[in-house]
């Protein structure tokens, strides 16, 4: 199992490099990438077409695909054609018929309103970073929802790859950059520039226990007890009495740096990279692996799993991100939201929420969702994109149709003229889709859910590192070793992997082999860098 890890993640690095060289050449229109690469036969494929991608990136290749772009626009008439990749969470496979039936209900939709058309391409969470990725590497792409927080395409992968449009002299002046108020966009910068544009949502970051409601009656369990994480034995014991596969349900998370938020600011925003944070307390750059608080977390997990309360599933990365759908599991995790209930109709079932940590405006908490435009665009196709964006941040019945599909197909409005979800075919939520404030409430949220996410985005702690944006090229070699060894070591750590009395001697193996792959020069230079920023201040 390491050895695969460590192979997936060298075939990641790979594709991650050539983005870098995206830079220079124009979209052309979607095609389906790759298959899923979820074992190791699939794996070898897409590392097969990778290669090939990056040998098609000559200066012959790009000239070839800006005169396909052009030819495109021309055909469209005056619309401008860009393509649109979004991952779908709510369904593991997004029916790729009624996606294109969506497609062209909102090109019919915008064809008074903007000069755009668009192809959209919808992708399961489950193999959305490779399919991108691929896709990203043969210049497939001009618009790509992406996160902070996501795997090999997020937020901190694509910039330094150059891989990401400048947005910075588009947006002024604009219904897209009028729809959010500044501070977003002040908080989605890198380097002063914008090429990022959040989705305006639950814009800090704090964590919940999630427990499915029906054992909550079941069991009579008194959640408002749990206040850490060893607070849960009780009920984790309950599960597994009650033959439940996963009584604790990691969802394949290495989770370190999330229940430890409120100790530690992991600005990396990267649970592959979390070996390094600034302690609250000191305001000092640390070592994470080395800290008391990361020993009893991986020996904690340790012993969950030991007693049967953790599956190893999720540390072989068998669960998916379905499986909160299931009946399968008791208690798990939840990024805390302003409405929570909306975990009830994303996991189609009545769930609860027990706040974990509080909540923390930092340096990525504005980009947990976001979308940019691919380096490879057009100026032409860079204007379609901000102006697309536009209308789906201030267009309701635009943006409900992007977030749930086809009125009368996979969703309805209720008396209240809020929205019951009822496709299989096509589901998305708020959050990865559009603004707060324009997409339609669901029957189980609020009215009022727009002032709820301005009051919840406007009650949170402010970290001290707030604004400051790790440059890793001057080690980005280390920096990608490290992130290596960590994705051999630290995954199984954080998820049960390691029985709990190997874990000492496991995180000093750990340790020893960041130390070897270049760690201590990582962590001087993110000292370095943030002493300079905290002194610029």
């Amino acid at each position: 199992m390491k050895k695969k890890v460590i192979s997936t993640l060298m075939a990641t690095a790979m594709t991650m490099s050539m983005l870098a060289g995206c830079g220079g050449s124009s979209a052309t229109p979607a095609t389906e990438p790759a298959a899923d690469t979820a074992d190791s036969t699939t794996e070898a494929a897409a590392e097969e077409k990778t290669e090939e991608a990056a040998a098609d990136t000559t200066e012959e290749a790009a000239a070839d695909t800006t005169e396909e772009a052009a030819d495109t626009t021309a055909a469209s008439g005056d619309a401008t054609e860009i393509n649109v990749y979004r991952c779908t969470f709510n369904l593991a496979n997004p029916d790729s018929e009624q996606v294109a039936k969506v497609q062209d209900a909102i090109n019919d939709y915008i064809a008074d309103k903007i000069n755009v058309k668009i192809n959209l391409t919808d992708v399961g969470s489950g193999e959305y970073t490779d399919k991108a990725n691929l896709a990203l590497a043969n210049n497939e792409i001009n618009l790509l929802w992406t996160a902070s927080w996501e795997g090999t395409i997020g937020t901190n992968d694509l910039y330094p790859a150059n891989a990401v449009y400048d947005l910075t002299d588009l947006l002024p002046g604009t219904p897209l950059y009028s729809s959010m108020a500044e501070g977003q966009w002040e908080a989605a910068k890198y380097d002063g520039k914008i090429y990022f544009v959040p989705v305006y949502k639950d814009n800090v970051e704090g964590y919940d226990f999630m427990f499915r409601q029906d054992l909550i009656d079941q069991h009579n369990w008194d959640i408002s007890s749990v206040k850490e994480l060893k607070d849960l034995e009780p009920m984790l014991e309950d599960a597994k009495n009650d033959g439940l596969k996963y009584p604790f349900l990691t969802q394949k998370t290495a989770m370190f740096y999330r229940w430890y938020i409120d100790k530690f600011d992991f600005f990396t925003a990267d649970s592959a990279t979390n070996f390094v944070a600034v302690d609250r307390a000191s305001d000092e750059v640390v070592d994470t692996i080395l800290t008391p608080e990361y020993l009893e977390f991986c020996t904690l997990m340790g012993e969950w799993a030991d007693k049967g309360y953790i599956s190893e599933d999720d540390y072989t990365k068998v669960t998916t991100d379905t499986t909160t759908q299931t009946q399968d599991w008791a208690v798990s995790w939840w990024t805390d939201i302003p409405v929570n209930d909306e975990a009830d109709s994303r996991y189609g079932q009545d769930v609860t929420m027990q706040p974990a940590t509080n909540r923390w405006a930092h340096s990525t908490s504005a980009l947990g969702s976001c979308y940019c435009v691919t380096a490879n665009s057009t100026p032409e196709q860079a204007q379609a994109c901000v102006d697309f964006l536009g209308l789906l941040y201030t267009d309701s019945k635009l943006a409900d149709l992007y977030t749930f599909g086809i009125e009368g197909e996979d969703f309805t409005y209720d008396a209240n003229g809020q929205v019951t979800q009822t496709s299989e075919k096509y589901n998305h939520s708020m959050w990865e889709s559009a603004n707060a404030t324009i997409v339609t409430p669901l029957d189980n949220e609020p009215a009022n859910k727009a002032e709820l996410y301005d009051a919840f985005n406007g009650g949170a702690n402010t970290s001290s590192a707030a604004g400051f944006r790790f440059d890793k090229s001057p080690v980005e070699s280390q920096y990608a070793a490290c992130a290596n060894v960590s994705g051999e070591y630290g995954f199984n750590l954080e998820n049960g992997g390691i029985p709990a009395s190997d874990v000492a001697a496991t995180i000093e193996a750990y340790q020893a082999a960041l130390d070897e792959a270049g760690y201590q020069d990582v962590l001087a230079e993110f000292q370095k860098q943030y002493d300079e920023w905290k002194a610029s201040k």
